[in-house]
């Protein structure tokens, strides 16, 4: 407390703060880093997959699985007068025919379409697993994302949606190779997107034919 007539000089607080050369250098640093950050996210954006689009893929893939391993796994084509009672394609000295078991009457299935069998066909579609290895969206007539109707998704169609089907024969645990098919479905979507799905058919009761 000052007197009056005293000599008292004015207290002056002292307040902390930035200068603006700090001020510059905090905003700078700050930019930098903010760009670094939106570059990393923009580059996850446009590499990473949709997950939208990966399900829906994922959901074609599924169901064209699903559809070849309900197929009949037959020594002969469906349409063979045999072909619920051949106990293999074709009669050998290890395979002797006999009145119950005789071998294909005509047309023995093998891996890919056969006797012009397609999948959209009313007459000769596909009726085994083997006849889808190859299968093509791109090249099958109709194209696209079709049922076995031959009715297309216009709207996965034109999305840039495509399917590929390859059947293989692999040996499944002690099942020789001859008795098992291993069936790979790909499908390609929008931005790159690709899911790939295998799954297996094993020969059985007894021909194949349930």
């Amino acid at each position: 407390m000052c007197i009056k007539n005293s000599n008292c000089k004015p207290h002056y607080s002292r307040q902390g703060g930035f200068t603006l050369i700090e001020l510059v250098f905090f905003i700078v640093i700050v930019s930098i880093a903010v760009a670094g950050i939106t570059l990393v996210l923009n580059k996850v954006i446009r590499t990473g997959a949709d997950p939208v689009v990966r399900k829906q893929a994922l959901a074609i893939a599924e169901s064209l699985l699903e559809e070849v391993e309900l197929m009949p796994f037959t020594f002969c084509d469906p349409n063979d007068a045999n072909v619920s009672i051949a106990a293999c394609p074709v009669v050998t000295a290890s395979c002797p025919s006999t009145p119950s078991q005789p071998g294909c009457a005509t047309t023995v299935q093998g891996i890919g379409p056969t006797g012009g069998e397609t999948r959209y066909s009313l007459t000769t579609p596909f009726d085994n697993v083997g006849d889808y290895s190859g299968f093509d969206t791109n090249t099958a007539s109709p194209s696209g994302i079709c049922d076995i109707t031959g009715s297309c998704n216009a709207t996965l169609t034109n999305a840039g949606y495509r399917a590929q089907i390859t059947v293989v024969q692999e040996a499944i645990g002690t099942l020789p190779v001859t008795e098992s098919l291993r069936i790979t479905v790909t499908v390609t979507g929008p931005g790159g997107t690709t899911v790939t799905l295998d799954g297996y058919r094993a020969r059985y009761a007894p021909n194949g034919t349930q």
